[in-house]
């Protein structure tokens, strides 16, 4: 173990040689050694690193590059003579078949032309033809199928060795406990992947934990690893992890070797088998020229995939070819990783700010000194609620190690708390808010301070922002900086100030022509006449969603009936809740609240519900929820078509629900279905054709 001034000191080195271009040589080549193994023992053994993995990576090529060109000074305990340390022991230790060896890393096109020389110089040919696939960033795993089904799972340890995690793995749908492999003549089959956790899922994943008052995960890699290391299967069952398949590492056949010659063939074998192998998404091509501009293609729509992925794998296509270039003890000699910019960084957490919410939540976000990362500069992250900044325990003045991975937003990893000088502060949360000075409240059993004043600044621009926004008011040309603007020069104070504008307020506006203002004006006169629904959602009432609203229009003929409904009346309603029914009760119940819906009605929205439609539809008396992603309508389009039909839609599962049609990726919402033998779940097709619609 490393004492604190030990750490502190190694941590201090790993910054020198990364903020210099160190050259290794006999006099510092120990001390770089020690910076590996140390970095080692915080990433594999402590489960808890002080660098990313690209700064890792850069520091081990440069020891590798340094001990090809002098072998004399190789040690057998370099770490370049191992895969990588031993993970803690908490599952059964199994051994591979063959060594799950790690890749050799690449970050620019000289790395790439400089192995593909080596590659054809080894095969004695002018050209080679090589594998391009993702190379997804999950946690690894090594399947063993005898006989046809499958025996093992396990992870990949030290390379010769990893952690039995066979129960867990039987939870993943996507890998199939038996592949008919005696149709192949297989006896014994080694299969190298991933497990992943898609991005939607893990948004899915991070949503239900923050409404439980829960820090959120950083990255969907962190959350499938962790899954796969959980003691009870059945936890995992809820995780939807997914795993892909891309190597054969070990086949034994019953009678004849089919040949299966390439890569690319062996690829194709495990589709067809019913695993998921990257097929769809590699390339095959020839030369080292044609893989960089696939690459380059690649990393441009790394965000819009499904999955993250850190880079690219290349691999030789022929399996003859791989036996004869062979490996070295750390990696194939045939394939090379290419790595993405990093996404991951350390950076000073240099200050917090609160911030108030429409719903008067404080948050708080923590300034950071700017850093670099997944090609933005970060500044600012959200860091969620007191219970949060407790859990990681972050001060001010510590070093925090920050991770965005494609989309999601940047997230603290952890605070590097064993650099501490002594120097950092604790983090003080307001007991009043930071924007009106009003007194903080915490509701019983969550994790948010909030301030109750509605009348708060900061309340109010966020309320009117919601309003106007799309899928409420729809107040077109009124975007955030717009009505931001008109708060602060006065001409907005309240949501019904929208309707008071005047074309002579806005005249002399830097930016507002006649032909801007007349759009706008005639945008806000337009939304007068949107329904009930959208007007009830508009409000911003706490947990109360579009779904909600609809459900709520049914029930009232005019907007005012919910102030004289009871909590227990209120859920009697398809689709509200006790939580719900408390927040709509005590919002009809505010006078200013009460104030500015009569205000509304002056102003000519419409305050009264639509006639009720006899449910006339083959769907009539029939509920609906839809999750994951529809790859032939919109979300709204097919919600529309069941109302069109006369069914409803719920926003949960309940057994209130009938029909629940689950798209590609579908999450917690299946899982919790398929428990309830009361609900039907259909797939998108199965839904056209209840509908009778052919697309």
């Amino acid at each position: 173990m490393f004492t604190v001034e030990q750490t502190q000191l190694l941590q201090q080195k790993t910054l020198e040689w990364q903020s210099h271009d160190t050259n290794v040589n006999p006099e510092n080549l120990n001390e770089l050694r020690d910076l590996l193994r140390f970095h080692e023992h915080r990433y594999y053994v402590l489960n808890n690193p002080l660098i990313g993995d690209t700064d890792f990576d850069l520091l081990y090529k440069k020891l590798e590059k340094f001990e090809l060109q002098h072998p004399e000074l190789i040690t057998p305990d370099s770490p370049t003579q191992r895969v990588g340390a031993a993970l803690i022991k908490d599952f059964p230790k199994k051994q591979h078949l063959v060594p799950m060896l790690s890749l050799e890393n690449s970050y620019n096109e000289d790395d790439l032309r400089d192995w593909d020389r080596k590659v054809r110089e080894g095969a004695g040919l002018t050209e080679v033809e090589y594998t391009l696939e993702p190379k997804f960033d999950g946690a690894s795993i090594s399947l063993i199928y005898e006989n046809d089904l499958l025996v093992s799972g396990v992870t990949r340890g030290d390379g010769e060795t990893g952690d039995d995690i066979t129960p867990n793995v039987f939870q993943i749908r996507s890998i199939p406990l038996s592949a008919e492999f005696l149709k192949h003549n297989i006896q014994q089959i080694e299969i190298r992947g991933e497990i992943l956790m898609s991005k939607s899922n893990f948004k899915k994943y991070n949503d239900g934990l923050m409404e439980e008052g829960l820090p959120p995960l950083a990255n969907p890699r962190n959350a499938a690893a962790g899954s796969l290391r959980m003691k009870d299967p059945k936890i995992v069952a809820q995780r939807n992890l997914e795993g892909f398949l891309y190597h054969v590492s070990y086949i034994q056949f019953k009678e004849q070797d089919p040949k299966l010659n390439t890569h690319f063939n062996m690829l194709n074998m495990l589709w067809n088998l019913g695993f998921r192998s990257p097929k769809n998404e590699m390339k095959c091509l020839k030369g080292i020229d044609a893989i960089i501009r696939e690459i380059k293609d690649f990393e441009s729509k790394r965000d819009d995939l499904p999955y993250e992925i850190d880079g690219m794998v290349i691999k030789v296509n022929e399996l003859d070819l791989q036996d004869q270039l062979g490996m070295t003890s750390h990696h194939p000699r045939w394939a090379m990783a290419f790595k993405f910019k990093a996404r991951q960084a350390n950076t000073t957490l240099i200050g917090v700010e609160f911030q108030v919410g429409r719903t008067g939540a404080v948050t708080p976000v923590a300034k950071l000194n700017p850093v670099g990362i997944g090609g933005v500069t970060v500044s600012s992250i959200s860091i969620h609620n007191e219970d949060y900044i407790k859990e990681k325990d972050l001060k001010i003045g510590d070093q925090v190690l920050i991770e965005r991975s494609g989309d999601v937003i940047p997230q603290i990893v952890k605070s590097l708390s064993d650099l501490r000088t002594g120097g950092e502060k604790n983090i003080t949360f307001p007991t009043h808010c930071p924007v009106c000075s009003e007194p903080l409240f915490k509701p019983e059993a969550e994790a948010v301070w909030r301030c109750i004043n509605i009348n708060c600044k900061a309340q109010v621009v966020e309320k009117i922002i919601h309003f106007a926004s799309k899928d409420a008011m729809d107040i077109r040309s009124f975007g955030e900086a717009n009505i931001r603007k008109f708060y602060e020069l006065g001409l907005l104070t309240d949501i019904p100030s929208i309707y008071k504008l005047t074309a002579s307020q806005l005249a002399n506006l830097e930016g507002f022509g006649s032909k801007s203002i007349q759009n706008l004006l005639q945008a806000i006169e337009k939304s007068k006449e949107q329904p009930l629904h959208r007007l009830i959602y508009a409000l911003g009432i706490r947990y109360v969603g579009e779904t909600t609203a609809k459900a709520l229009t049914q029930q009232i003929e005019q907007l005012l009936d919910l102030a004289n409904k009871s909590t227990e009346s209120l859920q009697e309603i398809e689709d509200v809740g006790v939580k719900v029914a408390a927040s709509i009760h005590e919002f009809f119940q505010h006078p200013d609240n009460l104030k500015m819906i009569d205000e509304l009605n002056l102003l000519g929205l419409k305050m009264r519900s639509e006639p009720k439609q006899l449910s006339s539809g083959h769907l009539a008396g029939k509920t609906f929820l839809f999750t994951g992603t529809l790859s032939k309508l919109k979300r709204n389009d097919a919600e529309e078509m069941v109302e069109q039909a006369g069914g409803k839609l719920l926003s949960g599962v309940s057994s209130k629900l009938n029909y629940l049609v689950a798209g590609e990726e579908a999450g917690s919402k299946l899982e919790k279905a398929k428990k309830m033998p009361t609900i039907k779940i259909l797939t998108e097709q199965e839904f056209l054709s209840l509908l009778n619609v052919v697309l």
